[in-house]
């Protein structure tokens, strides 16, 4: 007998899709289906909800578009995983003169405790004073440091995280975050503007005080659009653009 929709997740007037939806995004944000699991089948989530395999297909689809489930070929549908392939297109969009792309070589130079300060408490929604772990990173392409990362991250969502752990992981920043604390990253909110180098800035990106970089202010975004992490990222573009191509899906 097919399993009743959950009266929570039944408010009037939400189009029965919208209820499936938010049933199995609250199954990826609990848990029940990990980073790189296979959704059941279709007709089986459609029995499971007493639901025609329709609205089923549209609440998947729903997921697809927001990045939350991958579908591949002849595969099924699948819990998007943070892995490398993911980075490279989905939230790296820093290229060469020509377009390519490359993975960079990551040093994390700083690891701290501390209070949100005012841009990081309104950019990850926190009171003021919240505890918040800090992060500073360089990114190398081709061996030359590019990008200066400053991460703001709250204490409360990841616990225990150390440096330790934290440079010891086997897979990017956001796979971290998923694996380890079940937050997926599924998209992010960026601002850009132009900035000049300066102090231990110009000296970990090997410039000239002065010289000019681009700002990236990025809110990466779980479900419900809650934030999770807050990225202030100074890029020298000498040989570097940025480059985003919206809306351009993964290949399955």
């Amino acid at each position: 007998m097919p399993s009743p929709r959950p009266a929570a997740l039944s408010p009037p007037g939400r189009p029965l899709y919208e209820e499936v939806r938010a049933h199995l995004t609250e199954g990826i944000a609990e848990g029940r289906w990990k980073a790189g699991d296979a959704l059941p089948t279709e007709s089986a989530l459609a029995a499971r909800f007493g639901v025609a395999i329709g609205t089923v297909r549209k609440a998947v689809d729903a997921l697809v578009a927001q990045g939350a489930l991958l579908r591949r070929q002849g595969k099924g549908t699948y819990v998007a995983a943070h892995d490398d392939r993911r980075l490279m297109f989905h939230f790296f969009h820093i290229v060469g003169a020509g377009g390519e792309k490359a993975q960079p070589e990551v040093r994390t130079v700083r690891f701290e405790r501390g209070r949100a300060d005012a841009a990081e408490a309104a950019a990850l929604g926190l009171p003021r004073d919240e505890r918040v772990i800090r992060i500073r990173n360089v990114l190398s392409l081709a061996s030359r440091p590019v990008i200066l990362d400053d991460i703001a991250i709250p204490a409360a969502l990841f616990p225990g995280l150390t440096e330790r752990i934290f440079t010891g992981r086997d897979n990017t920043i956001y796979h971290l975050y998923q694996s380890r604390y079940g937050i997926n990253v599924l998209r992010t909110d960026e601002h850009l503007r132009a900035v000049l180098a300066a102090g231990d800035m110009a000296q970990l990106l090997q410039v000239a005080p002065g010289a000019p970089l681009l700002e990236i202010r990025r809110v990466a975004l779980t479900f419900r659009d809650r934030p999770v992490e807050y990225r202030l990222s100074r890029v020298n573009t000498a040989a570097h653009a940025y480059h985003n191509t919206f809306g351009k899906g993964e290949a399955a």
